[in-house]
């Protein structure tokens, strides 16, 4: 009568414990993730709601200074100075979504609905998100490494210090200018994005000039303006609520702060796209 292998006694209860503790290791990890999620939506409602309300305070409050000049100096650091990039970068998208929906559309006879099909999706979709992507890293990182060398270097502190409320002067500010300005990049980048397709459909698909502008005209309503533009305010309110609240929970010196930018720009683009999806699932079901 034959032997068990040596260590075959062993082998089963080995794996069985393996698969345990991957389990639960598994279950341990995705534990940490959600309460790290949960923590950061909290905490992102408890900072808006304090920044709304200080908002508020200063819009009907005499003794409350809202900061106007504060306000458009970050207009122009957020907004002002990010129009080049986009105005590039939509342009770009313009002609790219054209000239790839055109083999399509010839194949069927159909090249000057091209003109269609590029101003729906710049002014609904590509106009905003775009924009807010690019902005999360133009503007979203600047604003967290700027707190978060605040915060690194006391002033914060030093303003609470001070009796000066560090939400009042430095939230504030910066989520409105990026709730504005972004607004104002949409309307720009939703212009450019079209201009792009023209130039490609004019140039390179031979549509007449007249029949571009008319369709284009024809296929946009005011809801898709409307759409877009409530998609580039809540993404504004967005990237700044994100930069200023991984701005102020910077820790661990100069390598937090740079932690804090890559977490803004990264947490920034994953909220915006799965926002702008919510938000088209409910435009499509409502058929807004």
């Amino acid at each position: 009568m034959s032997s068990p292998p040596h260590g075959s006694g062993q082998a089963a209860p080995n794996r069985a414990r393996q698969y345990v503790e991957a389990v639960g290791q598994a279950t341990f990890e995705a534990g940490r993730t959600l309460h790290r999620a949960v923590s950061l939506f909290g905490g992102l409602c408890y900072l808006l709601a304090d920044a709304v309300r200080w908002t508020v305070r200063g819009t009907f409050l005499p003794k409350v200074k809202l900061g106007r000049p504060a306000v458009v100096a970050q207009m122009v650091r957020v907004g002002v100075r990010a129009i080049p990039i986009i105005v590039l970068v939509q342009l770009f998208i313009g002609v790219i979504l054209a000239l790839a929906i055109a083999p399509t559309l010839e194949m069927y006879g159909q090249v000057d609905t091209v003109a269609i099909i590029v101003a729906i999706a710049v002014f609904r979709e590509l106009g905003p998100l775009i924009s807010a992507i690019l902005l999360s890293g133009f503007a979203g990182a600047s604003i967290a490494a700027e707190i978060g060398s605040m915060v690194e270097s006391e002033e914060i502190k030093a303003l609470r210090a001070h009796a000066l409320n560090p939400i009042h002067f430095l939230v504030v500010p910066r989520y409105l200018a990026t709730v504005v300005m972004l607004t104002g990049l949409a309307v720009l980048a939703d212009v450019t994005g079209v201009a792009g397709g023209m130039f490609t459909g004019v140039v390179v698909l031979g549509v007449d000039p007249t029949t571009y502008l008319q369709l284009t005209q024809d296929a946009l309503t005011n809801k898709d303006f409307v759409t877009g533009l409530i998609k580039a305010a809540v993404f504004g309110l967005l990237i700044a609520m994100l930069a200023c609240y991984e701005g102020l929970n910077v820790s661990g010196g100069a390598e937090g702060v740079g932690r804090a930018t890559t977490q803004t720009v990264v947490k920034s683009i994953v909220a915006l796209i799965a926002t702008d999806c919510v938000f088209t699932t409910i435009f499509y079901v409502y058929e807004i």
